[in-house]
């Protein structure tokens, strides 16, 4: 074989394993890994699942998203960290554990912070909402949406709690939160911090005499079973935040990345319609077992609590202008933070 055809050959065979390679890379499926903790009946964990479904319709496959429930993968903190590093694509975790990464996330954990559900959501929805979910890039995290977890309100196990007063001396399991500590001593209680895998036998035990959660996640824990009363007081609403780490958003194109926060716009609204449908049927199957569910006036616990926000102010801590800042949604004063 001459040496002009010889070359030509080589060409050609380059040039098909070039294509080869090229079509391979274009065929190629891309899987986003997400861990979390909660159970596979839990909303937020649907709301999860549907962005998973979404997001490969939308994908036609390409991009895919495989979801490890129930905490295989180890605990939220470990999750956040693990996302940090890249070793782990995307989870979701509370806020008043991200907080721990991304101090003004910390907002979420104070008291009586918004007027009602509305207001709230015009916050996660709106420009602070954004610029919170960003706000963790600098530490690897970005955050993708916020989901519905209602609010946090006590239960107890032999004290029905109408006021603030009635929470006096009561040990009360809170998460390991700075202003969700203070916010239970603030309110006549020993904020007390124990795990959530060791509640359930802490109640049983008399180790504390309460905690406080949402109600979906009161039921599915069961802890109802050890408690006789939910005072549905609403002190605090710390949301649930899906995060992806950001090594692994830089390495999607910007076709994936639109698939991908489109999936989960999609997947907010969807989340919303079942933790409300969750609420109704968790209280109605827990007041048929015998739990008494108490409904006090908020006043007094807002009243209680109006210190804290004192001590803001007068630390001049960062946190007190997000404050402000989420107070003047909705008043005539917003206008003065839209972008």
């Amino acid at each position: 074989m001459n040496r002009p055809i010889l070359k030509i050959n080589l060409c050609m065979i380059i040039l098909s394993l070039c294509c080869s390679v090229s079509c391979r890379q274009h065929r190629e499926i891309e899987v986003l890994k997400l861990a979390h903790v909660l159970d596979t009946s839990h909303p937020v964990h649907r709301g999860m699942a549907f962005l998973a479904e979404r997001l490969d319709s939308l994908s036609a496959g390409k991009l895919r998203m495989d979801i490890y429930p129930g905490g295989q993968l180890g605990s939220e903190r470990e999750y956040v960290e693990s996302l940090q590093i890249g070793s782990l694509d995307m989870t979701k975790v509370n806020s008043a554990v991200l907080e721990n990464f991304v101090p003004d996330f910390a907002v979420f954990s104070l008291p009586y912070l918004f007027r009602d559900e509305d207001h709230r959501w015009q916050v996660l929805k709106g420009p602070i909402g954004r610029d919170l979910l960003l706000s963790g890039e600098r530490v690897w995290l970005r955050g993708l949406c916020f989901y519905e977890t209602g609010s946090r309100s006590f239960y107890l196990r032999d004290t029905p709690v109408k006021h603030p007063q009635d929470l006096q001396g009561l040990k009360i399991r809170v998460m390991r939160s700075y202003w969700s500590i203070q916010t239970i001593n603030a309110l006549g209680a020993s904020a007390t911090p124990i795990a959530f895998g060791e509640l359930y036998t802490a109640l049983q035990q008399g180790v504390v005499d309460g905690a406080e959660n949402n109600v979906p996640t009161f039921y599915q824990s069961r802890h109802f079973e050890a408690c006789k009363y939910y005072c549905l007081d609403q002190h605090s609403s710390p949301s649930d935040i899906l995060l992806i780490s950001t090594h692994s958003w830089n390495r999607l194109t910007g076709q994936q990345k639109q698939w991908l926060q489109q999936a989960t716009d999609a997947s907010v609204d969807y989340q919303q319609s079942l933790w409300a449908q969750a609420v109704k049927l968790a209280l109605e199957d827990m007041t048929a077992q015998g739990l008494q569910v108490i409904y006090p006036d908020k006043e007094p616990f807002r009243a209680q609590v109006q210190p804290l926000y004192e001590l803001l102010r007068e630390r001049d801590d960062p946190l007190h202008d997000v404050v402000e800042k989420i107070r003047a949604v909705g008043t005539l004063d917003s206008i003065a933070y839209h972008p």
